[in-house]
């Protein structure tokens, strides 16, 4: 294989690579850092999953830092027992 043939054949060889990965939902942005842009429902589902666990997460920081609400709590948790 001569130095001509090289060239063409990692030409090619990168075209297939970009053709994939645009298949797949791969594209780079300005920095050339690569980004999934394909619609997957899983990583939907999972985005949504982490969005309800941050905001339930959000809510028990409020009450373990509150102190004055923990304390009323507490007591309206003894006084339904």
């Amino acid at each position: 294989m001569n130095l001509w043939e090289m060239i063409v054949a990692v030409v090619v060889m990168g075209a297939i690579v970009k053709m994939y990965q645009a298949r797949y939902g791969v594209t780079e942005d300005k920095q050339g850092n690569r980004v999934a842009t394909r619609n997957d429902p899983d990583a939907d589902r999972l985005r949504e999953e982490v969005r309800t666990l941050k905001e339930r997460l959000a809510v028990l920081e409020r009450i373990a830092t509150d102190n004055n609400r923990a304390l009323d709590l507490d007591r309206e948790i003894d006084r339904l027992r």
